[in-house]
């Protein structure tokens, strides 16, 4: 498997266990962009909102809103990996870890995130 995929496995679990107020108690404590991640927890949140403006954050399954909050930090703030890539990287962290759905959620959300956000405008093509 991929290193960079498991590494995104280790934060969607990360963020996972945050997601309970486990701030403590990370599986992996030591990785630093969970730790980026949570700093700007808020303004990814935000970004959630505006594009899942049905689905109150504490009315999404936390796996899912871990692979969100991912995701849109690697496309608002980290920016050096293609935006095609953090996408498909998204949807299959879903399918891998997620409900049944979960994939079609996300692909959908992170879409309206990429066709919305001015400073994203169509860098990566279409999805």
């Amino acid at each position: 498997m991929d290193p960079r995929h498991q590494q995104r496995i280790k934060i969607v679990q990360n963020l996972f266990a945050f997601s309970y107020n486990n701030k403590n108690n990370l599986p992996h404590p030591n990785d630093n962009k969970t730790q980026k991640i949570i700093k700007k927890l808020s303004i990814i949140d935000q970004y959630i909102k505006t594009y899942a403006p049905r689905y109150p954050l504490e009315n999404i399954a936390k796996t899912d809103l871990s692979i969100l909050r991912l995701a849109i930090y690697e496309l608002m703030f980290e920016k050096n990996t293609p935006i095609k890539v953090v996408i498909n990287e998204a949807v299959e962290l879903a399918k891998e870890v997620s409900g049944e759905n979960s994939y079609a959620f996300i692909n959908a959300i992170l879409g309206k995130v990429l066709s919305q956000t001015p400073s994203l405008g169509n860098k990566g093509g279409s999805i």
